[in-house]
């Protein structure tokens, strides 16, 4: 009896038998070590206290999902544009894994209905979906390496769900992708207007980005939303290597 048979064995007379299912109907594969994918849907509104104050919940999985998700992206990207250099791959990459399109995808694969929350609170946090999506890519990858992991995402979820002909034409809002950025990793933007040059219709304002209080970038343009854009930009830009 192969090892797929004995999971569908074990799902079935699981207490998890409706998880164990969740999972096989929505990508394809009965889970090992169904722990790791029941903390992976847990938010930390709901973390479970244990032993010295430690809390269970999903975000070292969703840590770890996101660098493996990302590995796996840019490795598909790198094989599929060959002669695209390294910031279309990093703007192409953007658009894969942005917490925007996870969320979307996560909502789109029915994995809300996993996620255990504190129903009272959960409106709060926009990430939930997204994150949730990565907590489960870290669970895979510890329950069934790499390669498995790769052959899921990209068979089951990238090619399926997302067109990348379509977003190679997709502009990417640098503002958004920086707000993005910072929602994930908890930090503060804010774009401050530090200077006002000329009058009347030749009137430009000078705005400058911050991150958790620090200065990232300036820009001069004629409407402060135009400055926003362009220091957004600025500061996008240097922190290209992590977003």
């Amino acid at each position: 009896m192969n090892s797929n048979c004995l999971l569908s064995i074990k799902a079935y007379f699981s207490s998890e038998r409706a998880f164990y299912q969740s999972i096989k109907n929505i990508f394809g594969f009965y889970p090992r070590n169904i722990f790791l994918y029941k903390l992976a849907f847990r938010h930390r509104s709901a973390a479970i206290e244990k032993y010295n104050g430690l809390r269970l919940n999903n975000e070292r999985l969703e840590y770890l999902g996101d660098a493996i998700l990302g590995s796996i992206v840019a490795e598909l990207l790198f094989k599929k544009f060959p002669l695209k250099d390294e910031g279309f791959l990093t703007s192409m990459r953007s658009k894969i894994v942005s917490r925007s399109a996870l969320n979307k995808l996560s909502q789109k694969l029915g994995l809300k209905d996993l996620i255990t929350a504190d129903t009272d609170n959960n409106k709060q946090f926009k990430s939930i979906n997204g994150d949730a999506f990565e907590a489960f890519v870290g669970a895979l990858y510890l329950d069934k390496g790499y390669n498995f992991t790769s052959k899921i995402l990209i068979d089951r979820i990238i090619n399926v769900h997302f067109n990348i002909e379509e977003l190679e034409n997709t502009e990417i809002s640098h503002k958004s992708a920086l707000l993005e950025y910072c929602q994930k990793e908890k930090f503060e933007l804010e774009f401050r207007v530090i200077n006002e040059i000329g009058v009347g219709y030749k009137k430009q304002f000078e705005v400058e980005a911050f991150i958790n209080g620090e200065s990232k970038a300036k820009a001069i343009d004629f409407s402060i939303r135009g400055a926003e854009k362009l220091a957004a930009e600025k500061a996008y830009n240097q922190l290209n290597p992590v977003v």
